[in-house]
């Protein structure tokens, strides 16, 4: 028997909205170069992915798409646990999903969120306003143009969107069929990291990713909140906070210190 090695651990990546992989490649080939073992999972219709002519929203993603990915990860490569890294949209996907399929709880170490809220953009009025101006714009095109969102990547159809829009202005985490989620998240015990920016003022706000923090009930969580006053390098928007030389200098080191605090190497757990 030998203690695992760092090269044994899997982290799981995935990205949101209006994107894809390539907001994850750079953070993935920095835990790769410290011996992580990383799978990035693009969303259908999105970068190389797949592409499907149904509609689709964030139940969809989850139930679907991660779901057959978690189990190529667990059964095909026989992985006994990973770490998860979320950006945006994509820690909504997750926990649905871990909702929705408790088995995976227990083979996730640790979680780490970019970005990540659900029903707490529409706290403050001006976000309220916003968010309904944009539902009912988006509406009336059939899309979410990439540019509205600040991207240059992907443009989403209203039905995907459409979830989140209702979530915000109802300020509640309710399916399709009207399961609750908000009121099953506090069943989901992985210690979670979420890290959001001051310059991520309107997709995932401070008050919103605390807010979604919060629902999961667990003291070991975590709420890192950059900005330049509290002697960051900047106020990070909702893709920089994730993919900029500045978050590979200070935020990048605190994720990988969170996974590896939190994994098997350093608790001298031992596998035949």
């Amino acid at each position: 028997m030998e203690p695992e090695k760092i090269s044994d651990k899997h982290i799981f990546l995935t990205h949101g909205t209006f994107s894809n992989k390539k907001i994850c490649d750079g953070i993935a080939k920095y835990m790769t170069e410290k011996g992580f073992t990383c799978w990035i999972m693009e969303w259908r219709n999105h970068g190389e992915s797949n592409k499907s002519n149904h509609n689709f929203n964030f139940e969809t993603i989850a139930n679907y798409d991660l779901k057959s990915t978690f189990n190529f990860l667990f059964t095909n490569q026989n992985i006994g646990n990973i770490d998860c890294l979320a950006h945006s949209g994509g820690g909504i996907a997750l926990t649905i999903l871990l909702i929705n399929n408790p088995y995976y709880r227990s083979k996730i170490n640790s979680i780490t969120l970019f970005g990540v809220q659900a029903f707490g953009a529409g706290t403050e009025f001006n976000n309220r306003m916003k968010i309904l101006a944009g539902k009912k714009l988006s509406a009336l095109l059939g899309i979410v143009p990439a540019k509205t969102a600040g991207s240059t990547e992907h443009s989403e159809n209203y039905y995907t969107m459409k979830q989140w829009f209702n979530w915000n202005l109802r300020q509640n985490f309710i399916g399709d069929n009207g399961f609750d989620y908000l009121n099953k998240m506090n069943e989901i015990r992985v210690p979670i990291l979420s890290i959001c920016a001051k310059g991520d003022s309107f997709i995932a706000p401070k008050i919103g990713c605390e807010k979604f923090l919060n629902a999961f009930h667990n003291n070991s969580n975590k709420l890192l909140f950059v900005s330049k006053e509290n002697g960051n390098l900047e106020d990070y928007n909702h893709s920089r906070i994730l993919k900029s030389q500045n978050a590979r200098k200070e935020l990048w080191p605190i994720v990988a210190k969170w996974i590896m605090d939190r994994k098997t190497i350093t608790n001298h757990v031992y596998k035949t």
